[in-house]
């Protein structure tokens, strides 16, 4: 198989995972008024299936050091498709909110494997690049999640939309087991406990702690600043429907975008100041959604896309290069910081909501961009 289909290949599984993680923010609006519900209580949809992967990524990747790649990642995309048909018929909020975790808990082993068998397969000078390639297929998949859920929300209901999200899960799990390439530089752990002891090996790396922390702050902006824009563009004078609360998320494209070149940059300024650079761009698309005008909320998300789509690439591979062993379990470490994040980054500023609106909830992501830049400053290497 020619490198290029090899690289199209992994993509796959990070469209699917992203397309189904993310898909309901746009229906949050939606799902409130059916459901009767404030903001910060509909929105536990999203943090459970973000609370259910910080809980189990590290050890879907030490499975996967045991089992091998491609198996457990065909496997996790078919299970998959079981919490989305139960959602489907969910009626009630707390059996929504149960399912979504259900969710949650079949989706680390097919994006934290991914990063791992890339990381493996291929060599250190082209892993980032191909990292990028995946990032642009999550980002991909998190806009037509979005945009798919509210244009079928319009049309069929929200509860067929699931469905049909199921149908195509399924089929793209059995897309990954007939194209993907099985692993050839796979080397299997000597068992669960051998797993274990490199898990607790990462928890004494200062670089891999420092970049856990980046990946924390990280899905919290994300997720603060794309899930409550839901509110103030849903609202007066917007007015936006679900479809168009979707279509919003074409700012995800332009993140897709911006990682497809992340090689090149990183070899041309280097990791930290070219994070570091993202970061100061991600504030400033933050900061432009105050601005009260349709066009420059959407540029200003547009921009955050851009450098949040950055951060996360290079902070993966960073993460993938620097484990000496336990690769997916290290990776596992990093998505559970990272969903950790968002779980936060979905209920902490519903209050900050409650107290000062959209203008408190951008001050909480712009303070947390600050930190991320003196973390990678005091703990990635030059």
């Amino acid at each position: 198989m020619n490198q290029s289909f090899r690289r199209a290949a992994v993509g796959i599984p990070g469209f699917c995972a992203f397309l189904n993680l993310y898909g309901p923010q746009s229906l949050l609006p939606t799902l409130a008024r059916e459901f009767e519900t404030t903001p910060a209580q509909i929105s536990l949809a999203m943090t459970a299936t973000t609370l259910a992967i910080a809980i189990s990524a590290p050890f879907a990747g030490a499975i996967a050091d045991v089992l091998g790649r491609k198996r457990v990642i065909v496997a996790a995309m078919l299970v998959a498709t079981f919490p989305l048909v139960m959602i489907a018929l969910a009626p009630s909020l707390h059996l929504l909110i149960f399912w979504r975790f259900m969710l949650g808990l079949a989706l680390p082993p097919i994006f934290t494997v991914v990063v791992a068998y890339i990381g493996e397969e291929w060599p250190a000078s082209q892993a980032t690049g191909v990292t990028g390639i995946y990032m642009a297929a999550t980002s991909i998949g998190g806009f037509s999640g979005r945009l798919l859920a509210g244009l079928l929300n319009d049309t069929v209901g929200w509860r067929a939309g699931f469905l049909a999200m199921a149908a195509l899960t399924f089929a793209c799990g059995l897309a990954v087991a007939v194209i993907l390439p099985r692993e050839r530089n796979f080397t299997r752990s000597e068992g669960i406990a051998a797993s274990g002891r490199q898990m607790l090996a990462h928890l004494r790396n200062g670089q891999l702690l420092a970049t856990y922390a980046v990946g924390f702050g990280t899905l919290f902006n994300f997720v603060a600043l794309f899930t409550y824009i839901n509110f103030v563009l849903a609202a007066p004078p917007y007015n936006l429907s679900a479809s168009l609360l979707g279509a919003v998320f074409v700012t995800y494209l332009v993140g897709a975008f911006a990682v497809l070149w992340l090689g090149p940059a990183i070899v041309r300024f280097g990791r930290r100041p070219l994070v570091i650079g993202a970061i100061m761009i991600w504030m400033c698309g933050a900061l432009l959604t105050l601005v009260p005008t349709l066009p420059a909320i959407i540029a200003g998300l547009a921009i955050a896309a851009s450098g949040g789509f950055i951060v996360q690439a290079t902070a993966t591979a960073y993460v993938a290069l620097t484990a000496e062993t336990g690769r997916t379990s290290a990776i596992g470490f990093y998505a559970t910081a990272y969903y950790i994040g968002g779980s936060i980054g979905a209920t902490l500023p519903g209050l900050t909501w409650s107290v000062g609106g959209w203008p408190a909830c951008v001050a909480m992501v712009v303070t947390m961009l600050a930190a991320m830049i003196v973390l990678i400053l005091l703990g990635w290497r030059r």
